[in-house]
């Protein structure tokens, strides 16, 4: 059957998009044409030409985040910041919905000189006002024959003349954050039709040279000549290729070494064991967040300056049945000869993984850590909900700088005890291991399983089964693919200490 795909069509639209962001003093951003207030509940009310009480009889009560446009020549839009802004995620907030609030405007003006004090410097404002404004603006209309989306073309922010270096350094950072997380939305809001394993494959040999990567890409052929069975396996009820994509980044003097692991399964069926909803059918084309993290995240370290050398594997495959799909009861042979019994073919994520972690720890250079990032359990959905990711870790020192990270991106993730405890339902009578244990802890039973697979290193996981997508608009998290774990990833990086003794 041959399906008509416009050959123009770009996976990565972000990549095209840039707008001008200019620190300016207090007085410039008074008079643009579109500009943020802050409110807050109490205190000293701005010169808005209105008091409290005709606010409120407006509905505008300064409740955070709460917005109210002032139409006039100068379009003011009021942002409610509650106690006040005193964290970067705060000020990210509330510049998100002003942004959305002035969803018609292309320039907008934002002034930093009363929100930068002892609680929050210039730098860190800047980062959070300029990554508010461009996340909550982003936009996947590649298919749209009519977009309406109004594009962001310049962003204002007011600071104190000595404050302007520092306000320039956060900007430029940002700018390259921003840019990472659109990457990965872009790649995830991509139909699966229009982006396979070979395509995505393909994007990345054209894009990562542009940005100091180095890319290896194996095929099928190349994938059975290393034994990687769980990817292999997963692929097999499929008439797509897999491909499996490796990335190096090598700074000059590097100083450690970092992997990393994206499950990049570019459409999840189940297989045999089909999904059961129309619903999370729908939602699969994002069951490769986790490859699209890795690499948008990567193509910002040599930008960012990072010192530490970072390979990425992307493990790429479409999950479908048919007459030739892997069956309940299978064993595979995952790279390095351990074998898995396979009882439920969509826990296929693990199974691609665990290739890649034997991969990494197998490099000439072997890593001081490994991280992982994979959509991989309802399990964790169920826990934590939509807005907070599942992580475990073997070393205390990784899940920290893991925590740290996330707090910097407020990218919310929680830490689940790896508890060996139930290890022993992942035992199979047939193979080494099962890929799936008991009814229940289905996210510590994921992370024993590929804490198998890592030969001892230092390991994090990240489960992002519940943060890939946003239902609708929220804040500065846009409907569709969220783009969790990408800036995350590159503040891990950026900051990354090997672990005492690794």
């Amino acid at each position: 059957m041959t399906v008509v795909i416009d050959p123009s069509f770009d996976p990565v639209p972000s990549l095209g998009r840039s707008a001008e962001v200019r620190i300016a003093s207090a007085t410039d951003v008074e008079v643009a044409p579109v500009r943020a207030i802050f409110v807050a509940k109490e205190g000293e009310l701005p010169e808005v030409g209105l008091s409290r009480e005709a606010l409120a009889a407006a509905g505008f009560t300064s409740g955070k985040n709460q917005t109210l446009v002032l139409p006039g020549e100068q379009l003011r839009v009021l942002v409610g910041v509650g106690e006040g802004i005193t964290t970067a995620a705060a000020l990210r907030d509330a510049v998100a919905a002003f942004t959305r609030a002035a969803n018609e405007s292309g320039a907008l003006a934002v002034d930093l000189t009363g929100v930068v004090g002892a609680d929050l410097s210039a730098l860190d404002a800047a980062i959070a006002t300029t990554e508010g404004a461009l996340l909550a603006r982003y936009r996947f209309d590649a298919l749209k024959s009519d977009p309406k989306t109004v594009a962001l073309e310049s962003l204002l922010i007011g600071v104190a003349t000595s404050d302007e270096a520092a306000a320039k350094q956060g900007v430029e950072r940002a700018q390259i954050l921003a840019r990472t997380a659109g990457i990965a939305r872009d790649l995830a809001n991509t139909p699966p039709r229009h982006l396979s394993a070979e395509k995505f494959a393909d994007v990345i040999e054209r894009v990562a040279p542009d940005f100091g990567l180095k890319v290896e890409v194996f095929d099928r052929a190349a994938l059975m000549e290393l034994g990687c069975g769980g990817l292999l396996g997963v692929n097999a009820g499929s008439i797509e290729e897999p491909r499996m994509i490796k990335l190096s980044y090598q700074p000059a003097d590097a100083e450690g070494h970092l992997a990393l692991i994206g499950k990049g399964i570019m459409y999840d069926s189940g297989g045999i064991s089909l999904k059961p909803s129309n619903a999370m059918h729908a939602a699969m084309k994002f069951d490769m967040m986790g490859a699209a993290a890795v690499f948008s995240s990567m193509t910002a370290l040599r930008e960012l300056g990072v010192k530490t050398a970072v390979t990425g594997w992307l493990m790429c495959t479409d999950n479908m049945p048919s007459g030739s799909a892997t069956k309940l009861g299978d064993v595979l042979t995952i790279r390095g000869g351990k074998t898995v019994e396979v009882k439920n073919t969509d826990a296929e994520g693990r199974l691609v993984m665990a290739d890649g972690l034997v991969l990494a720890t197998e490099e000439q250079q072997r890593p001081d850590a490994i991280v992982d990032i994979a959509t991989l359990t309802g399990a964790a959905m169920m826990a934590l909900g939509t807005r907070t990711a599942a992580m475990l870790a073997n070393n205390d020192s990784i899940a920290a700088q893991l925590e740290a990270a996330a707090n910097t991106t407020d990218e919310n993730i929680w830490r689940f005890p790896l508890d060996h405890r139930y290890r022993d339902q992942l035992k199979s009578n047939t193979a080494d291991l099962s890929n799936i244990g008991g009814q229940y802890a289905g996210v510590i039973l994921a992370g024993l399983f590929l804490n198998e697979f890592v030969d001892g290193l230092p390991w994090g996981h990240l489960d992002i089964a519940g943060t890939m997508q946003a239902e609708s608009d929220d804040l500065w998290r846009s409907v569709g693919s969220t783009g969790f774990g990408a800036r995350l990833l590159v503040e891990f990086a950026a900051a990354f200490e090997a672990p005492a003794g690794a």
